[in-house]
């Protein structure tokens, strides 16, 4: 009788007579079989560990942010059992992120245990690079295999105007230190914001072919009450273009897992990708939800429909939670519909909120 009340606490509104497609057996889940309601696999997780950040930064959160209190964010025991079933569930790839990950008192020790899972073939990270001179040695031996970093400009007082805080300097120490600890395929994120770094393109895919760094330029996202998007917005079309007179572009079929798609430049190994949630959407091949630092499992980024995981979380019962992850599946929507909330955003919730 408890469970059962705990289970309807945890079904999203508007799903209770959705009828999963699958069930989770107690001793465990095949692999593959965590579908969503349009038969799309879900194998890859973004797992945000806190919602704090040692940046700013404008296009992610508001200049004076209120943080969760601690006891309302997941334990680190809490973020490795969360882990663990979606991994029982089928899911390989898992990307840890913030806020800013690696602010995260005793990371660590979470990141060696995910990188220890039975089952999880690709533990990435999402960072600023602000702590990465610290801990890329540790990332790389805990099995972390791919870095994905943040970096919108080059020009030292430009990057404190974007991240209202934050030191280019060490950022570019960092992408040394992960280098010199062994991370190859290093991928900087570069949001394009028009009139803010537009004109550094090109400087950053040069920077990306001198360091043998992946590159990929991300469409500005309506998330949190942030004004003036629609006059900041550039395509990836646009970019590309731009790009085209500097560099031979041609198009690759490589996936990395995620939503970028790649370009290949002729003698050099750096991949140019573009991820473009308005211009060219990949919603019809989405294979991933988000948890947030403070339990919530978002299937959708660009929607509000959530299902809170903490209770599951707090009662002990994997069981629980682990049909409460299937159950989830019923409110992923087919897409996100970006292109017709510029103006007004259905989603008030800041980026960093989300988690990366």
């Amino acid at each position: 009788m408890q469970n059962e009340t705990l289970r309807q606490e945890l079904t999203p509104e508007g799903l209770a007579d959705f009828v999963p497609q699958i069930k989770a057996p107690a001793g465990g889940h095949p692999e593959g079989a965590l579908l969503d309601k349009y038969g799309r696999r879900i194998s890859y997780v973004r797992l945000s560990i806190t919602d704090r950040c040692d940046f700013r930064c404008t296009y992610c959160m508001a200049e004076e942010m209120t943080f969760l209190p601690r006891e309302a964010v997941m334990s680190l025991e809490e973020c490795l059992r969360v882990a663990s079933v979606f991994v029982g569930l089928g899911v390989t790839k898992l990307r840890i992120t913030g806020g800013e990950p690696l602010v995260r008192k005793n990371a660590m020790w979470l990141i060696e245990r995910l990188g220890a899972l039975p089952g999880l073939d690709n533990l990435v990270l999402t960072t600023n690079g602000s702590q990465l001179d610290r801990f890329a040695p540790a990332l790389h031996d805990a099995g972390v295999k791919r870095l994905n970093i943040s970096l919108d400009t080059l020009n030292p007082e430009r990057f404190k105007k974007i991240t209202r805080i934050g030191d280019l300097a060490k950022v570019i120490r960092g992408i040394a230190a992960a280098r010199d600890a062994g991370f190859r395929r290093t991928k900087l994120n570069a949001v394009m914001m028009r009139g803010t770094n537009d004109d550094e393109f090109v400087d950053l895919v040069r920077f990306a072919i001198e360091n043998e760094l992946d590159i990929s330029f991300i469409e500005e996202m309506p998330l949190g009450d942030i004004h003036g998007r629609n006059t900041t917005y550039i395509s990836s079309e646009e970019t590309r273009e731009r790009l085209s007179h500097h560099f031979e572009l041609v198009p690759s079929t490589e996936d990395s897992g995620g939503p970028a798609r790649y370009w290949r430049m002729p003698g050099s190994e750096t991949r140019v990708g573009f991820i473009s949630p308005h211009s060219h959407n990949f919603c019809d091949s989405c294979n991933r939800v988000r948890i947030t630092a403070k339990g919530e499992l978002y299937p959708c980024l660009g929607q509000n429909d959530a299902t809170n995981l903490l209770t599951a979380l707090r009662a002990g019962d994997d069981d629980l939670l682990r049909q409460a992850i299937i159950d989830s599946m019923g409110i992923k929507p087919f897409g996100h519909d970006f292109t017709q909330q510029m103006e007004a955003p259905k989603v008030v919730r800041f980026m960093s909120m989300t988690g990366g």
